[in-house]
């Protein structure tokens, strides 16, 4: 296959993957209002551990994946579990398109991570870029204003734990496959929720709280039929997305597919408006186009090494 067509393919993947990852923000921001975020949680990884060993059989193995370095597997898994919740928490406050916006910092909180954890050099001019793209972050979370909302923190914090598991995946690619990865990370991820499950449950039920942390200490109760699909499919949401995603990276560069991943935006955006009706506010749209601009020219500097050596 010729490079143009492999990066296409590439970014068809990965375009299929975040369709079927934004059915997760649906399906979690229209059940939020019944069931608690760790009853959510929990049900989603029982269903998805499994298909982390039929990865793992994808791959040409046998056994169970075993690590050599179980200490830092198990700090990316403690880093998923506690940035997918938090980020639940804030999409149960958010609408999906300002959470989305929010996200966009991610490039950012990756480089500043870099700098912090890696000792990486930055030029001025990725410097000025985090700064622009920090600047819209704050249009969209407005705090210390009246429309400030909590769950932006949650979201935030969510964030920052993405770039913390960026970092020690690019750790890990040395040694541990992905589908070893994402074993590890799904086996932490079950096991932090079910020993936080009786914290939650000993503080109960807060009616008056905000509805990021109502939706961390609401009751258990029994799904659905409908319901506990969903939340069960929430699995395969995740195990379809962890499919197309590696693919994409497999066949087409990171630099390539990078600039398509802020298509999260508007997809979002589009669920959104189609089952609630949200629209985004002009505060809003603005820090996302600061915060978009900040990480595509982030982007491009670290695509231009790459570059150089091809040329």
């Amino acid at each position: 296959m010729t490079r143009g067509g492999s990066n296409i393919k590439g970014i068809g993947f990965l375009i299929l993957g975040m369709l079927i990852i934004s059915l997760q923000s649906v399906a979690v921001k229209g059940l939020g209002g019944s069931y608690p975020v760790l009853e959510m949680v929990v049900l989603r990884n029982v269903v998805a551990l499994p298909f982390t060993l039929l990865f793992f059989r994808y791959e040409g193995r046998r056994g169970l994946p075993t690590t050599k370095r179980f200490g830092l597997e198990f700090a990316r898994g403690l880093f998923l579990f506690l940035s997918y919740t938090t980020f639940m928490m804030g999409l149960a406050a958010l609408p999906l398109a300002e959470v989305e916006s929010i996200r966009l910092s991610g490039p950012i909180m990756i480089t500043l991570m870099s700098v912090f954890l890696l000792r990486e050099r930055v030029e001025l001019g990725r410097w000025l870029a985090l700064f622009v793209g920090l600047l819209g972050v704050l249009l969209i979370v407005r705090p210390g204003s009246a429309t400030f909302n909590i769950g932006s923190i949650f979201v935030l914090v969510s964030v920052f734990l993405y770039a913390l598991i960026a970092i020690t995946t690019r750790k890990l690619q040395a040694t541990d496959s992905s589908a070893t990865m994402a074993f590890y990370s799904s086996l932490v991820y079950l096991a932090a929720a079910i020993l936080l499950v009786p914290l939650t449950m000993a503080v109960g039920e807060l009616p008056a709280a905000h509805p990021s942390i109502a939706f961390l200490f609401r009751g258990w109760t029994m799904p659905t039929l409908l319901d506990g699909l969903i939340m069960g499919g929430l699995g395969l949401v995740w195990a379809g997305w962890t499919y197309f995603m590696a693919r994409a990276y497999s066949i087409t560069r990171a630099s390539v597919l990078a600039p398509f991943e802020y298509l999260a935006l508007p997809i979002n955006a589009m669920w959104g408006f189609v089952i609630w009706r949200e629209i985004p506010t002009w505060l809003t749209l603005a820090g996302a186009a600061l915060t978009l601009a900040s990480g595509l020219f982030i982007l491009s500097l670290d695509r231009r090494p790459r570059q150089a050596a091809s040329d």
